[in-house]
């Protein structure tokens, strides 16, 4: 008899921080560069005709309309940083939901991180990362 694999290769990412979301939107306008995605998402149909790579799909869930939308979260406890995302070029590409900011941030203090700014977001954080994960 033969054996087949399915192998799974969905992969999510998290950008924690200033630095995390920057470098983060950083990253997801690479990944849509190398693998023909426009800013809002959608994949000009030239791009798959008999290329039949589908090396994107990793790291983008596919709508019923066509949409790739990136497996990442973006987190931060103050909402500068992801509201520059939130109105960037990149905009469309995310849904609303994976992009969480706090209304202030820890102040480079770890406690306040921890146990009270941090603590009013984790449960929110968590859901978004699990409802990602279900979907893989």
């Amino acid at each position: 008899g033969k054996v087949e694999l399915h192998t799974m290769r969905e992969c999510i990412t998290l950008h924690l921080g200033q630095a995390g979301v920057q470098t983060g939107n950083a990253c997801w306008e690479l990944f849509c560069l190398e693998h023909g995605i426009q800013p809002d998402g959608q994949m000009p149909s030239d791009k798959t005709i008999g290329g039949g790579d589908d090396a994107f799909n990793t790291f983008f869930s596919e709508t019923g309309s066509g949409k790739h939308v990136p497996r990442t979260v973006f987190i931060d406890l103050e909402p500068t940083v992801i509201d520059e995302v939130r109105t960037g070029t990149y905009r469309q590409l995310y849904h609303p939901e994976q992009l969480i900011s706090g209304k202030e941030d820890a102040a480079n203090n770890y406690a306040r991180g921890h146990y009270t700014v941090g603590k009013e977001i984790v449960d929110l954080v968590l859901d978004r990362i699990r409802k990602l994960a279900d979907n893989c």
